[in-house]
């Protein structure tokens, strides 16, 4: 029985290196994330955007997925570029060394973890959340499907969400 959960636990490991193999860790883990979003807030107030914060850590393979994708898809990181201050906020459900900073994130963002990770919060230009997106609608395979990532991200430009 210890073996055969020590070889299903040796194979997770082994999967979540393999699948983060090349992939760029793009979270800062000794960042404050809610000083993070405050600054992030205040550039977009100052650009006229809105904040995109893609909360996972690189823990997460999916996390590291998209923000590879992201990175690499010309349509898609120009629409982020010119309408997003896009940032990757650090969080560890499983590793907390301060819960209560991790508390007051998840309360700041809205509970966002319920919906797994990664999860996308769009904040307004006074920091005030304006969408959560599930990023499992956004997936494809094992990668992100285009259409649907440049609907979420086009959906929630400051231009298309003014009256």
């Amino acid at each position: 029985m210890n073996r055969t959960l020590t070889i299903i636990l040796l194979f997770f490991c082994l999967t979540t290196v393999w699948a983060q193999e090349g992939l760029p860790r793009v979270y800062d883990e000794s960042v404050n994330p809610l000083t993070q979003i405050d600054q992030a807030v205040r550039r977009a107030s100052q650009e006229d955007k809105f904040v995109v914060c893609q909360v996972g850590g690189n823990w997460c393979p999916w996390c590291l997925r998209f923000a590879d994708f992201a990175a690499k898809d010309s349509t898609i990181s120009q629409v982020i570029q010119d309408n997003f201050i896009y940032i990757h906020v650090n969080y560890n459900p499983r590793k907390q060394d301060n819960p209560e900073l991790a508390r007051a994130l998840m309360q700041r963002l809205g509970n966002p973890a319920r919906f797994g990770f990664p999860v996308f919060v769009v904040l307004d230009q006074q920091g005030h959340v304006l969408h959560t997106q599930d990023s499992s609608f956004l997936e494809e395979g094992k990668g992100y499907n285009q259409e649907k990532v440049l609907r979420f991200f086009q959906c929630w430009t400051p231009k298309a969400t003014k009256p």
